[in-house]
């Protein structure tokens, strides 16, 4: 089967850390004996071949200024609340662009499926050239689209009349379905399906350097308790939770160490922050690290910690990539229960489960993992065992594969 796909994101260069999952969804679909072409928009850091791993590579321009090329890639919310204003200038001429692209792309090449990642604001794209030269559509959603579309009324209707016209809808955690459907994505089990991410068990997985040597390599020092959390400097990521958290954390353990791994908005607030609460050495930005590195970070740390929140303008993650990663990886991992973090984590089985927003709970949950080595041992293999038993990009690719099936068969 032909595949085209459409997204506002992908990684920019082999081992950024921006939408990896969008190209293990087009990589792993490749592999199962699909032929895969992603179309994206550009951006100056973009430095992509035309085909890799199989996967046809192309991208379009929208602006001639290269200041104004802030479509997609994480940088059109601002701290992911907030759609930048300059984001309304460009709308007309990214929706043209990638439009005449698309076009001219199923044009040149059959393709028998269309994936428009994000609702917003691919699916509207995708669904009209569908109808134009009849390829049904699957519109897959991440998070931020529905929240988008919740929002502001007109981007509703859109989503609406793109969900009312795709043969199945995707998303990656239940909640966002549910809210989905309530903008009127379909109700039916075979055209509404919720498919969670996975990791790569061969790339996250124990160290093949020793522990204490990979830990002095990363700067970790061998009495201190690591805890780690990675992800984009927003409002929805609830660091600053695990900062709040930590005072009490040092008051059991003196030498625990929070690091923070990650780019964006928030940096200086959550940098005040750490201050505010008299942790500033205790917490550490990394900034941005390559995904090629988050592997050695998971496996040096002690504790993964996943303090995701609903934040103040109801945006919230479905469910974050790291998580499987860090289940991969045999971390013990501490989470909030929200969102789609129950599709991968059992609590008191292969990690634990908090309230959003609860710091001490937070707390609490980390001196209780800290304290005690064979729950974390326990934890770590049966996190490894459910992502090489289900939650793998090979098992997630064949469930995309089957609406694929599903929606190509039903619009024949």
């Amino acid at each position: 089967m032909k595949i085209l796909m459409l997204t506002s994101s992908y990684p920019k260069y082999p081992g950024d850390v921006t939408a990896p999952f969008i190209e293990e969804i087009a990589q792993n679909t490749q592999k199962l004996g699909h032929k895969v072409t992603v179309l994206m928009p550009y951006h100056p850091d973009l430095h992509r071949q035309p085909v890799e791993n199989g996967v046809k590579l192309f991208n379009f321009h929208y602006s001639p200024f290269k200041k104004w090329n802030i479509w997609g890639y994480a940088a059109s919310l601002e701290g992911d609340v907030r759609i930048r204003p300059l984001i309304y200038l460009l709308l007309p001429f990214v929706l043209l662009s990638s439009f005449w692209h698309m076009w001219k792309l199923t044009r040149c090449e059959r393709f028998a499926m269309i994936q428009a990642h994000w609702v917003i604001p691919n699916a509207p794209v995708a669904v009209l050239i569908g109808m134009l030269r009849k390829i049904p559509v699957v519109i897959s959603m991440h998070g931020s689209d529905v929240y988008v579309a919740e929002r502001l009324k007109p981007v509703g209707w859109v989503a609406r009349w793109a969900f009312k016209r795709a043969a199945a809808v995707t998303a990656s955690s239940p909640d966002l379905m549910q809210r989905a459907q309530k903008l009127g994505a379909p109700l039916q089990p075979h055209r509404a399906v919720v498919i969670p991410y996975g990791a790569d068990p061969s790339v996250f997985r124990a160290p093949a350097m020793p522990r204490p040597e990979l830990r002095r390599k990363l700067g970790f020092g061998e009495d201190e308790q690591i805890l780690f959390c990675i992800g984009r400097l927003v409002y929805k990521k609830g660091f600053e939770y695990a900062i709040k958290a930590l005072p009490q954390v040092l008051l059991k353990f003196p030498r625990a160490r929070l690091i923070i791994a990650g780019q964006g908005d928030l940096h200086a607030e959550l940098e005040e922050q750490a201050r505010a609460a008299c942790v500033k050495n205790q917490v550490t930005f990394t900034g941005a690290i390559q995904h090629d590195k988050v592997p050695e970070y998971l496996a040096g740390c002690d504790l993964f910690l996943l303090p995701s929140i609903v934040d103040k303008s109801g945006n919230v993650d479905g469910l974050p990539n790291t998580l499987m990663e860090a289940l991969a990886t045999g971390v013990p991992v501490i989470a909030s229960n929200i969102g789609g973090v129950s599709l991968a984590v059992e609590d008191e089985v292969n990690g634990l489960l908090v309230a959003q927003r609860d710091s001490a709970a937070l707390a609490e949950a980390i001196c209780l993992l800290l304290s005690d080595s064979e729950k974390r041992k326990k934890f770590a293999a049966a996190g490894r065992a459910r992502v090489e038993r289900e939650l793998n990009w090979t098992e997630i690719a064949r469930r995309y594969q089957k609406v694929f099936e599903d929606a190509k068969s039903n619009a024949n």
